[in-house]
C-alpha cells in the first residue's frame, strides 16, 4: 500500500490476479474497498510503515493469521474474528491494545462484494474495540491457491509500568474463573461447515475483550494470568497454565458454564466442549480474596455475563488439570492430542 491511491476506477466485480500485481488496479482496490472503511490519520499516508508516538511502559506486539471456514458464520466473518482475537491476544497479557496491521491473501474470482463485507466488518470490530488498523498488504493467488481468503493481522499494545500477567505466575490457592459459556465458536464454525440442523442455530461468541479486562484489572490489582481458550479450548489453555507454573489446577464440572445447544451438539457428535475453540471468552487466575470482585466485575458486562468460578489451583499433581465431575468421581483433563476441528479460526 505505498503508493498514493487514486479514485476509483474499478469495474470488475471480481478478485483478479492483477489486483494483487501492485499497479492500478491494486490502487483501485485499496481506494474501493479498503479505505472507505479502515481509512484513519496513520492508513491514509498509505507509507511502507506506521509512524506513532509510543507511550510509557513497555510495548506488546502480537500476530495471528485466519484461515476459518467458512469465511461467514453465525456470529461473525472472518473479518471481524481477526480484529478480536488479535486484540485479545495484547489484552489478556495485561496491554491495552492501539494499533493492528492487516494482511489479506485473496484468491482469484473473490467476489468483491464478498471482500467488502469482511472489510466493513473489520472497520465495525476495530472501531468497537478502539483500535486503529495502521497499516496494510494485499496479496491475491491464482483460483485454487486459496480458500477464498486468508487474513494476518499483528498488533500493539501498551503495558501500563507495573504490570506483569504471565501464565508462571499462578500460585496455590488462586481462583480460576471462566468468562462465559465454552465451546460456542467452534461448534459455530462445525454446524455451519457440515450442514448441521438443530433446534436453536449455534452462533460464534467472537468478541474484543479490552473493555471486559479492563474491569478484570480494576477489580482485581493482583491479577496473576489471563488466557483466552481458543484453539484446543480451555482444556488446553489450563493445561499450559498449569505446566508453565508447575502447579496442579482441579476444576468443579457443575460450575463450568456450556449452552444446551452446544452440549447437545457436542454430545452428538462425540467431542469434549472444553477442547472446543472459544473467540470471545477468558480465563482468569487470581488470588482467592479477588475472585469474588472479578466475578461482579465480569458479570457487569455484555461478554460476561455467564462467568463463573471453576476451579482453583493446587500444590497436588503440578502440571495436571483434574476435574471433579457430577458423579464425585475425578478425571484428568488432558491436552488435546491435536486439532479436532480444523480451520475454526
Amino acid at each position: 500500500m505505498q503508493l498514493s491511491c487514486p479514485s476509483p476506477v474499478l469495474q470488475h466485480e471480481t478478485v483478479q490476479m492483477a489486483h494483487g500485481a501492485g499497479g492500478r488496479l491494486s490502487q483501485d482496490l485499496t481506494a474501493r474497498v479498503f479505505m472507505p472503511y479502515l481509512g484513519n490519520p496513520l492508513l491514509d499516508q498509505l507509507d511502507d510503515q506506521a509512524r506513532f508516538d509510543a507511550e510509557p511502559g513497555r510495548i506488546a506486539f502480537t500476530t495471528d493469521t485466519y484461515v476459518v471456514t467458512p469465511i461467514f458464520f453465525p456470529g461473525g466473518t472472518i473479518g471481524d474474528l481477526a480484529v478480536n482475537g488479535t486484540v485479545n491476544d495484547l489484552a489478556v497479557g495485561g496491554a491495552v491494545p492501539r494499533y493492528l496491521s492487516a494482511g489479506f491473501v485473496l484468491e482469484e474470482g473473490l467476489p468483491l462484494a464478498d471482500l467488502e463485507r469482511v472489510v466493513k466488518s473489520m472497520a465495525d470490530a476495530a472501531r468497537k474495540a478502539g483500535v486503529v488498523i495502521a497499516c496494510g498488504d494485499t496479496k491475491v493467488v491464482q483460483k485454487g491457491q486459496c480458500d477464498r481468503m486468508f487474513i494476518n493481522t499483528s498488533g500493539v499494545g501498551f503495558i501500563p509500568p507495573g504490570r506483569d500477567l504471565s501464565c508462571r505466575n499462578l500460585r496455590p490457592g488462586d481462583a480460576v474463573l471462566l468468562s462465559g459459556t465454552v465451546g460456542d465458536h467452534g461448534m459455530a464454525i462445525l454446524t455451519t461447515r457440515e450442514g448441521l440442523s438443530f433446534q436453536n442455530r449455534i452462533s460464534s461468541d467472537s468478541a474484543a475483550l479490552n473493555g471486559l479486562v479492563a474491569d478484570v484489572l480494576q477489580a482485581a490489582p493482583h491479577l496473576h494470568a489471563m488466557r483466552d481458550p481458543t484453539r484446543g479450548g480451555v482444556a488446553a489453555t489450563l493445561n499450559e497454565l498449569a505446566a508453565a507454573s508447575s502447579v496442579g489446577i482441579e476444576l468443579d464440572e457443575a460450575s463450568l458454564p456450556v449452552r444446551e445447544d452446544v452440549r447437545g451438539a457436542c454430545e452428538l457428535l462425540g467431542i469434549d466442549p472444553l477442547t472446543v475453540a472459544n473467540e470471545g471468552k477468558v480465563i482468569v487466575v487470581v488470588p482467592r480474596d479477588e475472585a469474588e470482585a472479578v466475578l461482579e466485575a465480569m458479570n457487569g458486562s455484555r461478554e460476561g455475563k455467564d462467568a463463573a468460578i471453576i476451579g482453583e489451583v493446587v500444590r497436588e499433581h503440578p502440571g495436571m488439570v483434574v476435574m471433579r465431575t457430577a458423579f464425585g468421581s475425578r478425571r484428568i483433563l488432558d491436552m488435546p492430542l491435536g486439532e479436532q476441528l480444523p480451520r475454526i479460526c
